[in-house]
């Protein structure tokens, strides 16, 4: 059986938890990281040196870690012929551009802000860490904000996998007990995401 490693409530193991989902990939999930530990023992460091969640094991042995990588393998194996994984290459490479921007843009305020609220204890919260990445995350969302008022999915008309890491993202600014800007165009994604059983399963569970 397929294997993902990594404990459900971290934000790039559900970035794969949904887009498993999305294609109707079987898999069976390992917890490891967080509480759980694991991620420096010999046998995980085998399929990831990185140390880090999650990872993909096929069941001949085959390993793929890095979340928007995996989406991407899930893609190209099990999505071909569905909006998900378009076949146009400019489509694919604009939903690719997105993915990219989450991880290099998107998540450059909030990832810190998020740190600090809730990976790290009171005593030791900076707070102009948080004040500065929530004003960061701000005028990054505003960029989303804009893009979804011109159309219903990141990447065009259709859903792609270019959705699950935004989708990620925007839960997590949406949820957070951080003062925002009012983003209508936000708020209406997210509620087209909750239709999404993966979304609604494995992401929209709470901020943790």
């Amino acid at each position: 059986m397929r294997r993902i490693w990594g404990r459900a409530n971290s934000i790039n193991v559900m970035k794969v938890l949904w887009g498993c989902a999305e294609l109707d990939v079987a898999y069976e999930r390992v917890d490891v990281g967080g509480k759980f530990g694991g991620l420096k023992t010999p046998e995980f460091l085998a399929r990831n040196p990185n140390a880090l969640i999650p990872v993909l094991e096929e069941e001949d042995g085959f390993v793929v870690w890095e979340s928007n990588a995996i989406l991407r393998y899930l893609g190209a194996a099990h999505g071909r012929g569905s909006t998900a994984w378009p076949e146009d290459v400019r489509a694919r490479a604009t939903a690719d551009q997105w993915m990219d921007w989450q991880q290099t843009t998107g998540q450059s305020g909030l990832g810190p802000a998020f740190v600090q609220m809730y990976r790290t204890p009171p005593d030791k919260r900076d707070e102009a860490v948080i004040r500065k990445g929530v004003a960061r995350a701000a005028e990054t969302f505003a960029l989303l904000e804009a893009e979804l008022a011109r159309r219903p999915w990141i990447a065009g008309e259709a859903f792609t996998l270019a959705d699950i890491p935004i989708g990620c993202i925007v839960y997590r600014y949406l949820h957070m007990p951080i003062e925002r800007p009012d983003f209508p165009a936000l708020a209406a994604y997210h509620q087209r995401l909750l239709a999404r059983p993966g979304y609604a399963t494995h992401v929209a569970v709470g901020v943790s």
